[in-house]
């Protein structure tokens, strides 16, 4: 076997992307920074901060090994513990997972989907949870959550990889597993204060612009960053993520401004992101025509779904679940729909390709996501609950999270 050899080029466009995935979670602070009352901004911007430190340590200990390590007894399910602490992940090249980066490297991307997973999910219990009850979530989630649906889906022996399934850059392992947790957080955690009866809108919609805009630069990272090299692949996956959110905030902007007279501005940027998850996916598998019908989808579909929040009165407060959980699944299904051996041949042919296998293929992969998200969610904060407990008192809650959880004013 010939020796493994480090490209320069694949390295460097692998760095870059790395850093670029790392700032998606300070740029998901503000967006969901801006999203919440004056009382709350400091502790949901500290949900993604803290995530993006403790999570890293996490990562490098056990949390790449459960994704990436050696498949343990051989199912499917779960890495071994082969890797813990990084042993023996070095500077050499690793055939398996990037046979031109150094391994570390590739460990470094991945330590920053890994980071960012979690935080989506803050935005479900905004305004309510107590940080202890959060920070022990965040643990035991990215443990028993995110790490076997990584190795299900990326990892070599793990099951939905050997079916077929194809995941390109994170919609079952990222968007479909937290926007499903989202789900479950707002209906265990239940409505906050006033809920119904107070106007709980946007404090800052300039900072929840400026944080969009800075997801939408970082998520070429996240999906061009995906092709592992710096070549064509990186080059259709950047360009069809960008159509994609473009066809996706249009979308949103249009049908807010047929509902309800105005072009909501908050609504362009949620459009965006939606769009953006709906093709993270599918992103190395789809030309740029589809791109189009994947980003208008999903601006489509996440618009409707916040409908149907609204109308179900459940409050998962940042509308995770609209736009990540069907945006992922729509992404998903559209992969088994538009995707072409013609953009990448190490995938297959969708449905409108030729062929109905891969279709199939991806609707296991989203409902064995749903259903393991949901259930490991469940019992998780059952758990939390039982021994910290989840919520604020009601006195905390009125007051703000800034203050009761941080002691510290967003605002003087």
């Amino acid at each position: 076997m010939p020796e493994l050899k480090i490209d320069t080029g694949d390295t460097a466009w692998l760095l870059i992307s790395t850093a670029l995935v790392m700032l998606m979670t300070p740029a998901l602070a503000f967006f969901y920074g801006g999203l919440v009352r004056k009382k709350n901004v400091i502790s949901t911007i500290m949900h993604s901060f803290f995530i993006l430190a403790l999570v890293s340590v996490m990562w490098v200990l056990w949390g790449y090994t459960l994704a990436f390590g050696p498949d343990a007894g051989g199912f499917g399910i779960i890495g071994g513990l082969d890797w813990f602490g990084l042993n023996g992940v070095g500077l050499e090249p690793n055939k398996d997972y990037g046979a031109t980066v150094p391994h570390q490297l590739f460990m470094a991307f991945q330590m920053m989907f890994a980071v960012i997973t979690p935080a989506l999910i803050t935005g479900a219990f905004a305004e309510r949870k107590r940080f202890k009850a959060f920070v022990i979530f965040t643990i035991l989630w990215s443990t028993l959550v995110y790490s076997p649906l990584a190795h299900w889906v990326w990892g070599v022996g793990g099951w939905l990889r050997n079916l077929g399934a194809l995941d390109f850059a994170g919609g079952t392992v990222v968007h479909i597993s937290s926007g499903t947790a989202a789900l479950i957080c707002a209906l265990v955690l239940g409505k906050r204060l006033g809920f119904g009866q107070e106007r709980m809108e946007a404090h800052d919609v300039p900072m929840v612009v400026k944080g969009a805009g800075l997801l939408w630069f970082g998520w070429f990272g996240f999906n061009a960053g995906s092709a592992i090299g710096s070549n064509g692949l990186a080059v259709s996956a950047f360009v069809v993520t960008h159509i994609a959110a473009a066809a996706g905030a249009l979308t949103w902007s249009t049908l807010s401004w047929i509902r309800q007279g105005q072009p909501s501005v908050s609504g362009a940027a949620a459009g965006a992101v939606a769009g953006l998850v709906a093709i993270t996916p599918a992103s190395g598998y789809v030309n740029v025509s589809s791109a189009i019908i994947i980003g208008m989808g999903a601006g489509l579909l996440c618009y409707g779904a916040v409908i149907l929040k609204t109308k179900l009165r459940f409050d998962d407060a940042l509308d995770v679940w609209a736009v990540h959980g069907v945006g992922g699944m729509w992404g998903a299904v559209a992969t088994g729909l538009f995707a072409t051996v013609a953009i990448n041949p190490a995938g297959a042919n969708g449905l409108f390709y030729g062929s109905a296998d891969l279709l199939w293929k991806q609707f296991v992969a989203v409902g064995a996501s749903v259903a393991y998200s949901a259930v490991i969610t469940f019992v998780i904060l059952k758990v939390v609950d039982l021994t910290v407990g989840l919520r604020v008192g009601d006195q905390q809650e009125a007051l703000g999270l800034d203050l009761s959880q941080h002691g510290e004013r967003a605002y003087i």
